[in-house]
C-alpha cells in the first residue's frame, strides 16, 4: 500500500474516522477484521483514535472493536471524549421552525434528540430496520427543545437546501448532492465535523498539526480541511482538493492502516 512519505508518524497523533463508506461499508454494522487489527496496532503504538460520524450513534460492534478515545455524532454536533460530554448543539426554536417548513410533499422527515428519533413517514412507506431498532416515535411527539439533527429523504431536497442556505446561512447542511442527492442533513450552527475534530484534539492534548482525518463524502469535507493530513476514501471529486492521500476503495483501508502502523513502529524503533 502506497503511504505518502509525509504522512505524520510522530506522537501525539490523532486519527479521526468517518463511519459509512470509510471505516465500515455503507449502512454496515462492523469493521472488517483487517481494519480492526490495524486499529488495534495503531492504538498500541500510542495513536489516539476518534469516530466522527453523521450517525446519531455508532454501532456497538464498531465501538467495542475500536475503543475510541472520542466519539462525535450528528455530524459533529454531539461530542464525547471518553465518558465526558463536551458538546451537544441543538437548534434554537426559530431555526427549528425554519427547518421544519420544508414544503416537500411526501418527504420522510427524521428529527433526532440525544435519546430518541422522531419520524414522519409518508402514507404507505414502511419504517426502515434502523428506525424499528431505535423504537422511533411519531414526529408530532417531538419536543421543541433538544433537537440535534434533522434529516430529509426526498427527490427535491436540493431545493430545500438552497432555501435554507439563503435564509439561514448559519445552519450546517450536508447531502443533497453526490453521493446522497436525495438525502439532506441539517445541524445547528457550528455543528460540523471540522469543529468536532478541533474540539477533540484540544481535549486530548493533541496539537492540530498532528491530526489526521479519514472520510468519503461531502459531510467529511470540513474535517479534511481542518486536519493536518486528510485521507480520502473513494473518489468523490469534492474531497480531492482537501486530501493528502487517497484510498481507492473502502475495502483497502485495512492495508493502508497497517502500512501506517508499520511506518510508526519503524520510526519508534529508530528513535529508541
Amino acid at each position: 500500500m502506497n503511504l505518502p512519505e509525509h504522512a505524520p508518524t510522530t506522537l501525539p497523533l490523532l486519527m479521526a474516522f468517518d463511519l459509512d463508506g470509510t471505516l465500515i461499508p455503507d449502512a454496515g454494522r462492523a469493521a472488517a477484521p483487517d481494519v480492526v487489527d490495524a486499529l488495534g496496532r495503531l492504538r498500541a503504538l500510542g495513536v489516539q483514535l476518534a469516530i466522527i460520524t453523521g450517525r446519531d450513534t455508532p454501532p456497538g460492534a464498531v465501538r467495542d472493536a475500536m475503543r475510541p478515545h472520542a466519539v462525535a455524532t450528528n455530524n459533529g454536533g454531539r461530542v464525547l471524549v471518553g465518558d465526558d460530554l463536551h458538546l451537544e448543539a441543538s437548534f434554537t426554536d426559530a431555526d427549528l421552525e425554519a427547518v421544519l417548513a420544508h414544503e416537500l410533499p411526501g418527504a420522510r422527515v427524521v428529527l433526532f434528540t440525544a435519546e430518541t428519533l422522531y419520524v414522519d413517514l409518508p402514507p404507505g412507506v414502511e419504517p426502515e430496520p434502523w428506525m424499528l431498532a431505535r423504537s422511533f416515535r411519531p414526529l408530532v411527539d417531538a419536543p421543541r427543545a433538544g433537537i440535534l439533527k434533522a434529516g430529509y429523504y426526498h427527490p427535491d431536497v436540493a431545493g430545500l437546501a438552497g432555501r435554507l442556505r439563503e435564509g439561514h446561512p448559519h445552519l450546517v447542511l450536508t447531502g443533497a448532492q453526490a453521493p446522497y442527492p436525495h438525502f439532506l442533513t441539517v445541524t445547528p450552527q457550528g455543528a460540523h465535523k471540522g469543529a468536532a475534530l478541533s474540539l477533540i484534539a484540544d481535549a486530548l492534548g493533541v496539537p492540530h498539526d498532528r491530526t489526521v482525518a479519514f472520510g468519503d463524502s461531502d459531510n467529511d469535507q470540513a474535517m479534511l480541511e481542518v486536519a493536518a493530513f486528510g485521507v480520502q476514501v473513494g473518489d468523490l471529486p469534492l474531497l480531492t482538493p482537501h486530501a493528502d492521500a487517497r484510498v481507492d476503495t473502502q475495502a483497502e483501508l485495512g492495508a493502508f492502516l497497517h502500512a501506517w502502523a508499520d511506518r510508526i513502529a519503524a520510526t519508534q524503533t529508530r528513535d529508541w
